[in-house]
């Protein structure tokens, strides 16, 4: 923001937001929080297309410890993967997902929680992030093959094909973006197995000192991701999160909820969040 030309303090302050928090290493901020500081830079910055700057995205994309491991992994394909299973660390309000298709492999961003709408500047910036990150650690400037997004035609069109590097579509049913199966299988040159091992330990360290390792987020996500498809099960999330129904049950009861209470509660936010989608 503060490269953008922004006063940040004064965009705190109008947001209610105490920038001290910044500076705690287990400090978070609301989903809604920082929506409405993003609601607040766009209206101050007149600028529609605040943060798509693909210099931007990659000095200041960084994923802290998530990200080394990411590096020290064999290929792109085994970063983004990893990824997807440490993104608790770098948000506990972001969804990740990773689909295969044919030309290659889709990578979804999400949001889950929040009561206001995420500014599409977010969104964008976020998506442009991610693959300014991956571009970083393979040592190569490549495009995706094409980026999606549920937000509806922008004026700025040209320039986000621009950014982006590749054709972009509106009104999807996902934010995401089609990376080529060649480009995932990019040896990365930092590869190592040693230091990978390293990494995700102080990963795993991290997520245990950080509520987002608690049973019944990890719940939260399983059911936000499967929803759409059929009435998720009990037995079948104790499954992949590789636990038995018995001890899922009990783990659930000591943080004071039940697996029902948590697919009431996503249940209720998934209906807000596409209640607010045209």
């Amino acid at each position: 923001f503060t490269a953008e030309g922004l006063d940040v303090p004064a965009l705190f302050g109008a947001a209610g937001l105490d920038r001290a928090r910044l500076d705690q290493p287990e400090g978070r901020f609301t989903i809604d929080e920082v929506s409405r500081l993003w609601e607040l830079a766009v209206a101050r910055s007149g600028k529609p297309t605040l943060g798509l700057d693909r210099a931007l995205a990659a000095t200041y994309g960084k994923l802290g410890v998530v990200g080394y491991a990411m590096m020290a992994c064999p290929t792109l394909l085994a970063a983004v993967q990893r990824l997807q299973r440490y993104m608790d660390v770098v948000s506990n309000a972001a969804t990740y997902a990773v689909q295969d298709d044919a030309a290659g492999c889709w990578f979804e961003l999400g949001h889950l929680g929040g009561e206001r709408p995420v500014p599409r500047q977010r969104t964008e910036y976020g998506l442009l992030t991610m693959l300014s990150f991956f571009s970083w650690i393979t040592g190569r400037d490549f495009k995706p093959l094409a980026v999606e997004f549920v937000y509806p035609p922008s004026e700025q069109a040209a320039r986000h094909e621009a950014v982006y590097g590749c054709p972009v579509r509106y009104g999807q049913a996902a934010n995401r973006a089609l990376l080529s199966w060649a480009d995932l299988a990019l040896p990365l040159p930092a590869r190592d197995a040693t230091i990978a091992a390293l990494h995700e330990r102080l990963v795993e360290q991290e997520l245990q000192r950080l509520e987002t390792s608690t049973v019944s987020h990890r719940v939260r996500h399983y059911l936000a991701t499967r929803l759409s498809d059929a009435e998720p099960r009990r037995e079948r999330a104790a499954a992949s999160l590789k636990m038995s129904d018995r001890t899922l049950q009990r783990r659930l009861r000591q943080e004071g909820t039940s697996f029902q209470q948590l697919l009431d509660e996503t249940r209720r936010e998934l209906a807000q969040l596409y209640l607010r989608k045209p």
